[in-house]
């Protein structure tokens, strides 16, 4: 054990059993070499086009935003990028396991932090390595860096010069400084320890504490979990020369805080009774005989890494009610500083804050805290979530992947600096905060914005006719946390609570949620009659109305709608999108004047959103067809506040080709000027002068049609599907949608490949939708 150990835990994977050493470890330096040298870049955000650009960036025009600066300093965060940039800064004196490996081979590392920061926050880093182990000169190339970032991460310094590297700093300088290796590991640490007493149902300022190491990570575990509550009269720390105790001699000021007038020498003459231990030491140190010894539901943060003070497999063998955290990935509730260093620049940066306090810390570990007691979300673009990820013994804290930290961690930041008077730029509307935070997990965030805020206002009776999917429960979940929509679900009730039980939500039947029981509906009679007579002269009999009515969720959720017991309506998570629509078709029908259902698909891309039509149901719709699916995709689109622009596609570019395909879109083009419609439409075209103005500029001057197209309408469904799939794939983009068009009432029909956050996106629609629906009757 050594006294210089500042991080004990890291981002890294651990499980790498399966794989050869040396097969891995070729593999991590063709990863840091390939494509291009490293793993960070700097990338303009501002476009160079020409010669007036040129100016706008450099000289002369750079000179206008210098002096507005120099006349007010706060306006850098105006014209710059400083206050969402953060300098990661380094001696390479204690680099992850490896000790004093010295600055220029610590810079993987750096730039790693840099990844991480960007991934999960989208913070941007300079890495610096300085050579120079003395803490004071460190100190004085720091301070010189103030004017280049918004904030400060100290990175991989040893104990205890990282002590007064960290705190000099925060006195002298006027932005976050933060020393990861200490209050990255300590504050989560905190949020496990809270929930792990929270689970045996002990009193933080009873418990007792044995702490091995004395490190950076190891004081700063200490400090906060004092001002969590723990009694400092009830810890023992021990050190690579055993129990530090007020009799030993050369003991630094941070190791003088947590001294003992104690006659115990070593860890094992320590650990009777002990509540927890928490390591952040060597492998091995903590024997099966010490945690024996424990007191009840004994709690072990063993976070040396690889190896921990002990294997969580050995402790279980021998204490079956123990609580285990390690730093690995490989074992449950991983204490991972990813968990917490983005989200706290985030939120810091965000208000503008002089410093990372206290207070901002404490608000770190309550809101990871409260996180594991929330179900966990998928991934982004992926369906389902480890079924295990439910509070509990092995669920203490979230995992580093999990993708709604940003939004509950860094809002939880700001609010506590602007609470505690260190935010120099506050935030007004912390819900219009949050709702930004959320473009960093889900694309669709700032497009369903107007959606959402409308939704909120009035939610309306959705009902989801896969009741008991697991992914529509956690998406109901989301629905009534945000208060978008009241629930109906359709399943049998006992299925449906079993499910809600295993995905740990917290839904209640007759509280924020209804369920119809499609065994045991009071409306039975009633709604198999009215299908029946509604559908006797179209192949539909009484005894298979019955039965229909009791086993095909999408018929009873489209009599729900139609009969005015919902507003609204999602179905399509399982199955083929025609059966459903057939159910649609059958009971709600089309609205007046329209012909036929349509449907539409959006991909969010970061560079611009598209609509595509028809991705579904006409296998090649008539020019009528499309032109009248037209004018209701753009109804649709304006709902989301985007101003259409429509292009016809074909494999003919303004009259090129004379085949049937060009013709019918060339007749698209002529019905939607006869109907004289008050949206921008041009065609046919090909696909890139539909995206690039200038290629449609060049090969058709007339063009009707300003800027790239964001409605592209096909000649066929093989064409719009096969677009649609391709974009969303290659770009690695969300998607909205099957969005129906055409229906008498709220209806969408997904895809078994649907997640949560789509079915979500699907029931604001329909909410406003109905909200519309309503208006109109009134008026």
């Amino acid at each position: 054990m050594s006294n210089n150990t500042s991080k004990t835990t890291s981002s890294e994977p651990n499980n790498i059993s399966a794989m050869n050493k040396e097969q891995f470890e070729q593999s991590a330096l063709h990863y840091h070499e390939h494509p291009v040298p490293g793993k960070i870049s700097v990338t303009p955000t501002k476009q160079i086009a020409n010669q007036h650009d040129l100016a706008l960036a450099y000289s002369p025009g750079v000179a206008v935003p210098c002096l507005e600066i120099q006349k007010d300093p706060k306006l850098a965060a105006k014209y710059t990028a400083r206050n969402n940039l953060v300098g990661v800064i380094t001696n390479g004196t204690a680099v992850l396991g490896l000790g004093n490996i010295g600055p220029l081979a610590s810079k993987p590392v750096m730039e790693g932090k840099g990844v991480l920061f960007k991934k999960f926050a989208g913070i941007d880093v300079f890495d610096i390595e300085v050579a120079q182990n003395d803490p004071d000169k460190f100190i004085e190339a720091v301070v010189a860096l103030e004017p280049t970032f918004g904030g400060i991460n100290l990175e991989d310094i040893k104990a205890p010069e990282c002590f007064k590297i960290e705190r000099e700093l925060r006195k002298r300088m006027n932005i976050p400084v933060f020393h990861d290796d200490q209050h990255g590991t300590s504050i989560i640490v905190g949020a496990a320890l809270i929930n792990a007493l929270q689970l045996i149902d002990k009193k933080i300022e009873d418990i007792k504490v044995v702490c091995s190491g004395a490190g950076a990570a190891a004081i700063s575990c200490l400090d906060l979990i004092c001002a969590l509550g723990v009694q400092k009269s009830n810890i023992y720390v021990s050190d690579s020369r055993g129990i530090v105790s007020t009799s030993r001699d050369n003991l630094d000021e941070t190791k003088q805080r947590y001294a003992r007038d104690t006659d115990a020498k070593t860890l094992d003459d320590v650990m009777d009774d002990i509540d927890l231990f928490l390591g952040l030491s060597m492998p091995g140190i903590l024997s099966v005989d010490m945690v024996k010894r424990m007191a009840r539901d004994p709690i072990i943060f063993a976070l040396a890494n690889p190896t921990p003070e002990i294997m969580p497999e050995i402790a279980h063998s021998v204490r079956p009610d123990v609580i285990m955290a390690t730093g690995r990935s490989d074992y449950p509730n991983q204490v991972n500083n990813a968990l917490c260093f983005p989200y706290i620049f985030r939120g810091a940066l965000d208000v503008g804050a002089t410093t990372i306090n206290e207070e901002m810390k404490i608000a770190c570990v309550h809101a990871i805290a409260a996180m594991a007691h929330v179900e966990a979300t998928p991934l982004q673009g992926q369906k389902y979530v480890d079924s295990s990820k439910t509070f509990g013994k092995n669920y203490l804290i979230p995992g580093p992947l999990e993708p709604n930290l940003i939004i509950e961690i860094a809002p939880a930041i700001a609010k506590a600096a602007m609470d505690s008077g260190v935010a120099t730029l506050p935030i007004d509307d912390m819900d219009a905060y949050r709702q930004k935070l959320s473009a960093f997990v889900y694309n669709s965030a700032f497009v369903m914005k107007p959606l959402f805020a409308r939704a909120k206002e009035d939610p309306k009776r959705i009902v989801y006719c896969e009741g008991e999917d697991p992914d529509v429960l956690r998406a109901i979940q989301v629905v009534v946390d945000e208060g978008l929509a009241k629930p109906i679900l359709v399943g049998r009730p006992a299925i449906i609570e079993s499910q809600i039980k295993a995905l740990g939500l917290r839904l209640k039947a007759d509280e924020n949620l209804e369920i119809i029981n499609q065994d045991n509906d009071p409306r039975y009679k009633d709604y198999w009659q009215f299908y029946y007579e509604k559908n006797k002269r179209k192949g539909v009999s009484i005894e298979l109305a019955r039965r229909d009515v009791r086993r095909k969720t999408t018929l009873i959720g489209s009599l729900l709608v139609e009969k005015g017991d919902a507003d609204g309506m999602i179905c399509g998570t399982f199955s083929h999108y025609h059966l459903h629509l057939d159910y649609v078709r059958r009971v709600i029908g089309k609205l007046d004047g329209v012909s036929d259902f349509y449907s539409m698909n959006a991909v969010l891309m970061p560079n611009r959103n598209l609509f595509i039509a028809d991705t579904y149901i006409h296998e090649d719709p008539t020019a009528e067809q499309l032109a009248e699916m037209t004018v209701l995709a753009v109804d649709q689109m304006r709902r989301f506040g985007i101003t259409p622009r429509v292009a016809l596609l074909s494999h003919s570019n303004f009259g090129t080709s004379n085949r049937a395909s060009a013709i019918k879109m060339r007749r698209v083009y002529e019905i939607l000027t006869d109907m004289n419609v008050n949206f921008e439409f041009d065609g046919e075209m090909h696909g890139d002068a539909a995206l690039d103005d200038r290629i449609r500029r060049h090969d058709f001057p007339h063009s009707v049609l300003n800027g790239p197209a964001n409605l592209l309408i096909m000649p066929t469904l093989d064409a719009a599907n096969i677009a649609f799939n391709l974009i969303k794939t290659i770009s690695g983009s969300a998607s909205i949608g099957p969005i129906l068009l055409g229906a008498n009432k709220p209806v969408h029909i997904l895809t078994p490949s649907a997640t949560a956050r789509r079915v979500v996106n699907m029931t604001a629609l329909a909410v406003t939708e109905a909200q519309d629906i309503e208006a109109n009757a009134k008026d």
